[in-house]
């Protein structure tokens, strides 16, 4: 592509299936042992080559601080860096995934912008190269290059095994007007098993789960506890999905999103007019992801 010339892609939120914490390393993160699945909640990520050498990142729809210090700047100027690029990027973040809601919206975005910006440049780097970028980003960044919508993750959530796509699921996703710090959580997480133990250990075979009914079997998230206990909206965001019937029902990383699987769409949206007369904060509906958007992305809005 030349300047001027753009393309506008889909950033898809994720949610977590399991996430267990395992313990802290050595170099300030935790072992963790997680499933990521994406959702067709998404932010919408446009870029546009110029001829500024620069890169620069304008943001509607939510404020999320400054452009600099935003995962989607910091990755177009790694993809540039590294693919010895004069030409600049203009990136437009139309975000519609919530902030500190552990859907991974800033991390979906950076992965964005690396497939994007190295397909407008013809693919100078390889996908081993793109990784290597997303993992210095953030821990869950390489799972939204998006090879797969379904994966088991380990280390810091990087090291993926790609796993068949389960059916296509309704989601009800409930969104207290809580910001939850990953930071935070960890810490929290960490002094309660200073007193209490780390509870049950979780294991999910390495083929992973075939279908709805083997997830709620073993859903569970080490966070939920804590993120709870905290935060009452997210307490009771997860007990109107519980009522409503959903199986699971779960916070989503470290929180505050929380979400619920029901059975067909019919059911979702029902249960989603119920909660709506219980709380006051947002509840949408939402699909799992059985292939990953293309490149071009899935261009409707």
């Amino acid at each position: 592509m030349t300047p001027g010339e753009g393309l506008t892609l889909w950033a898809p939120a994720k949610i977590n299936l399991f996430l267990k914490v395992l313990g802290a390393r050595g170099d300030g993160f935790h072992e963790i042992e997680t499933i990521f699945q994406a959702v067709d909640l998404h932010d919408l990520v446009r870029l546009a080559l110029t001829t500024t050498g620069a890169v620069e990142v304008e943001v509607t729809g939510a404020d999320v601080g400054p452009a600099k210090a935003n995962l989607a700047y910091r990755a177009a100027s790694a993809l540039a860096k590294a693919a010895g690029t004069r030409l600049g990027v203009h990136v437009h973040l139309e975000k519609r995934i919530p902030a500190g809601a552990g859907l991974g919206g800033g991390s979906s975005d950076a992965a964005a912008v690396l497939r994007g910006l190295n397909g407008i440049l013809g693919a100078p780097l390889s996908p081993q190269e793109l990784a290597d970028i997303a993992i210095d980003l953030g821990s869950d960044v390489p799972f939204f290059l998006g090879e797969r919508t379904l994966a088991l993750g380990r280390g810091r959530g990087e090291r993926l095994e790609r796993l068949p796509p389960l059916p296509e699921a309704h989601l009800a996703l409930v969104l207290p007007p809580v910001h939850v710090s990953t930071a935070w959580a960890y810490r929290e997480l960490d002094a309660r098993r200073a007193t209490g133990g780390e509870g049950p250990f979780l294991e999910v075979g390495t083929d992973g789960p075939v279908d709805w009914a083997e997830v709620a079997a073993f859903a569970a998230n080490d966070f939920e506890d804590v993120v709870a206990a905290a935060h009452p909206e997210v307490a009771e965001s997860l007990r109107v999905l519980r009522e409503a019937g959903a199986a699971p029902a779960m916070l989503s990383g470290s929180g505050a999103a929380c979400f619920g699987v029901f059975a067909d769409a019919d059911a979702a949206a029902e249960a989603i007019r119920m909660m709506s007369q219980r709380v006051t904060w947002p509840i949408r509906a939402a699909r799992t992801l059985t292939a990953w958007p293309g490149l071009a992305g899935a261009l409707s809005t």
